[in-house]
């Protein structure tokens, strides 16, 4: 299977993600979206931020499931993977507070992450807001 994560441009994301230094894509839902439960070692994830181009893919080499979480448990998250999520120790309290009423994360460990020639997709039937999509093939959404 492939995916598709779509980032948000403002935090640079997918340039920490191709330089190495963001190891984890960490993923805080209120009810289980995918790539919960469809996502597993081996497969292919492509990058993309907001309004632009699909320009990143990396491959999952591991992925965490955490549920009934709680402001304790998502603490503890980002206490032990902040390094790899790219989280400073200054940001730690402020994503606490943004995800503090999520009851699902899902870590996904990166490697071999890879500039590649950018696409377009069409999102068309995914619904405008998704942030991430599941598909046998990336072509089946390539422009």
């Amino acid at each position: 299977m492939n995916h598709l994560a779509i980032m948000n441009k403002s935090l640079g994301l997918t340039s920490k993600i191709l330089s190495g230094q963001k190891k984890i894509d960490s993923r805080f839902y209120k009810s289980k979206y995918a790539p919960w439960d469809r996502i597993k070692s081996g497969e292919i994830i492509y990058f993309k931020n907001s309004g632009s181009e699909v320009s990143v893919k990396a491959t999952v080499y591991k992925v965490i499931q955490f549920s009934n979480l709680t402001p304790k448990k998502i603490k503890k998250i980002f206490n032990i993977y902040k390094n790899k999520i790219c989280i400073s120790i200054e940001d730690i309290s402020k994503f606490i507070k943004i995800n503090e009423e999520k009851n699902y994360c899902i870590l996904i460990f990166l490697k071999n992450p890879r500039k590649i020639k950018p696409f377009n997709i069409n999102k068309k039937g995914f619904g405008n807001m998704s942030s991430w999509i599941c598909v046998d093939n990336i072509n089946e959404i390539k422009i």
